[in-house]
């Protein structure tokens, strides 16, 4: 079962898939503008209906119904409705260490792939992946799906993804690189823009500066991606949204539902059933067997 939310006309859908171990959503009717942020994970997604402005890599897209979008991860990005018009999306998220050893099975190479563009205009490989997309949603599993996923994912890798490793992005300025390893290894602690400067050997406002420019968001709201990207993980093993929240580092779960929501369009109690729905399914299919 997928767990859906209807407010206002609004329709969010998620589901977790155990045996390609990706997630897949999809929002309908949705106004709401998302933030710059990032995923720790692969984002393969196209939208249905609505146009929007996107902007990643420091560049601005005007995205339409019938464009792939291919996000790697740790890759920022943003996009606000365009014409007020609401927004039915829909996306697929593969984890890097899955990503890798599909590729590997694929090109017989160890690599981590890593998309060159991440706005495919007018692709035709929607269609294979709305149909992807929906045996996800509806639980469907077998060779079948499977079989769609590593065709389409050969597909995608060979079109858009470099993966000879030798493509490597731009390296981050030094200062701001150790700040981003410090708030990486301490991220559940509280930490001020004080020991950030420190770090750096810069002033709260030049390290502001110099991190937004060089990354593309503020320290905090990379603080924010790192903590609710933990958090998504306790949530798949059961812990309660308040205690995921305080043992990553939120103030309470007031703070770290807000960052969700603004983020990746669930709440965490959302994203925590619909993976318990999707256990117990397993487990009710097993008993069948």
């Amino acid at each position: 079962m997928a767990m859906k939310q209807a407010t206002k006309g609004e329709k969010r859908i998620a589901r977790y898939d155990p045996e390609l171990m990706v997630e897949a959503y999809q929002f309908q009717s949705v106004m709401q503008a998302f933030p710059n942020h990032f995923h720790e994970h692969y984002v393969i997604g196209f939208i249905e209906r609505g146009n929007r402005n996107l902007k990643v890599r420091k560049t601005c897209h005007y995205i339409v119904p019938g464009n792939l979008l291919l996000f790697n991860p740790g890759e920022n990005h943003s996009c606000e409705s365009r014409d007020d018009q609401p927004l039915d999306y829909r996306c697929i998220n593969i984890q890097p260490d899955v990503m890798a050893r599909a590729a590997q099975e694929i090109f017989g190479i160890a690599c981590q792939p890593m998309f060159e563009q991440p706005v495919v205009y007018q692709s035709d490989l929607i269609p294979e992946l709305r149909e992807l997309h929906s045996m996800i949603l509806q639980g469907e599993s077998g060779v079948r799906k499977e079989e769609r996923f590593y065709f389409l994912l050969e597909q995608l890798l060979r079109e858009y993804a470099a993966t000879s490793g030798a493509e490597e992005a731009e390296p981050l300025r030094a200062e701001v690189q150790a700040v981003c390893d410090y708030m990486t290894a301490h991220a559940s602690e509280q930490i001020s823009l004080d020991t950030l400067g420190r770090i750096a050997g810069l002033s709260k406002y030049h390290l502001l500066r110099a991190f937004t420019k060089e990354t593309g968001i503020t320290p905090y709201s990379y603080l924010e991606a790192i903590r609710i990207n933990r958090a998504k993980m306790l949530l798949r093993d059961g812990t309660s949204p308040t205690d995921a929240a305080l043992t990553v580092g939120f103030s309470d779960q007031s703070h770290m539902t807000n960052a969700f929501k603004r983020f990746i369009g669930l709440t965490p109690g959302q994203y925590r059933r619909v993976l318990a729905e999707n256990r117990a399914e397993d487990k009710e299919e097993q008993s069948l067997k």
